[in-house]
């Protein structure tokens, strides 16, 4: 895929939703695209997380160990979708277990490159925490309107 293509494509991606063409550039040009074979398990559940990937093209079940042992499936994103967003940020282990269900690529975007784009660009970083902010208020809004199930 050409250097526009994965632009457009990230410009799809919630986090990123809103940024520039120059600093998608810098994401896009930065980032590594990898080939995953159906089958192959890109990242495995509690793995040192420093990247996160987006998918390019194919598709992903999500697996996370359930409470036998047994790997239950989570979910099922597909192109366009970002895995680990929260590696971005910080250091953290994988919630889950990435296989691929027919042959995908991902784009590979590390922490020290998001890093580095918000040291190029400060205003990206009011973005992103106006974007982490709204969710935490999104999450603790809808774990209010649940708390009657569990009274």
């Amino acid at each position: 895929m050409a250097l526009t293509d994965d632009i457009q494509l990230l410009a799809q991606v919630p986090l990123f939703q809103g940024f520039t063409d120059d600093q998608l550039r810098l994401v896009a040009f930065g980032a590594e695209r990898r080939k995953i074979a159906e089958g192959q398990a890109l990242f495995r559940e509690h793995s040192p997380a420093e990247c996160a990937f987006v998918i390019a093209r194919g598709g992903f079940d999500l697996y996370r160990a359930g409470r036998s042992g047994k790997a239950e499936l989570q979910a099922k994103p597909v192109a366009g979708t970002m895995l680990s967003e929260l590696a971005l940020f910080t250091l953290c282990e994988r919630k889950y277990t990435a296989v691929a269900t027919q042959d995908s690529e991902v784009i590979r975007i590390t922490r020290i490159l998001f890093h580095r784009m918000i040291e190029e660009f400060p205003d990206v970083a009011e973005v992103v925490f106006a974007r982490i902010r709204d969710n935490i208020a999104s999450l603790a809004s809808g774990a209010t309107a649940l708390q009657s199930r569990f009274s």
